[in-house]
């Protein structure tokens, strides 16, 4: 049975295209829903341009009442009966009630070679560190804040000179390769882990 794939995203949601345009043919996922927590997310227009739904939850009404935005955040997403959830960008930490409710069906793309660096800024955290090699990992996601089970990396070399924004850059690159085909692979019902050169 094809497994229904909600994206949650923040901005431009490159990561987001990455996984919608590789959900086709007798891939194992279809995209039924890209939900942002904000309205001029340009990944919203990316998701229209390709015929999938969308849907807004703006958390800003909800102030500080973190479970009241997911909530509304959760009645959204039933209302697509989604198999898994992937995060791709989006900027929003989430409440172990809202992972408890979708635990072992959401994945998450974060931009270091997890357990380094959990959190943000990780390029310029990982230059500072003196480190040779960075890159980015898909995990399940848990209420350890980026601490579910890695279930691929992939790695990119620190050239002298970087900046975060240089790293960054290439780093994208190989979210681009690595998200879909653990996707693809979770869809599946594979959760070994596999990483990338």
């Amino acid at each position: 049975m094809t497994k229904r794939v909600a994206i949650l995203i923040s901005g431009g949601g490159s990561n987001m295209v990455s996984l919608v345009e590789d959900m086709t043919g007798d891939h194992p996922a279809r995209p039924v829903l890209v939900l942002s927590n904000r309205a001029d997310a340009g990944g919203l227009d990316k998701a229209k341009a390709r015929g999938i739904p969308t849907a807004v939850v703006d958390h800003r009404p909800f102030g500080s009442d973190r479970p009241a935005f997911e909530d509304a955040l959760t009645h959204v997403l039933e209302q697509a009966h989604p198999d898994i959830i992937c995060l791709a960008g989006f900027m929003r930490v989430l409440t172990e009630g809202f992972v408890t409710r979708w635990q072992g069906r959401m994945l998450n793309i974060h931009p270091s070679l997890l357990p380094k660096y959990k959190g943000l800024h990780t390029h310029q955290r990982a230059i500072d560190a003196g480190d040779t090699e960075a890159g980015c990992s898909v995990h399940e996601v848990t209420a350890e804040l980026d601490g579910g089970r890695v279930l691929g990396q992939a790695r990119v070399p620190i050239v002298p000179g970087d900046t975060a924004d240089d790293l960054a850059a290439r780093v994208l690159v190989q979210e681009h390769v690595l998200y879909p085909l653990v996707l693809r692979r979770f869809a599946e019902g594979q959760r070994d882990r596999i990483d990338l050169p």
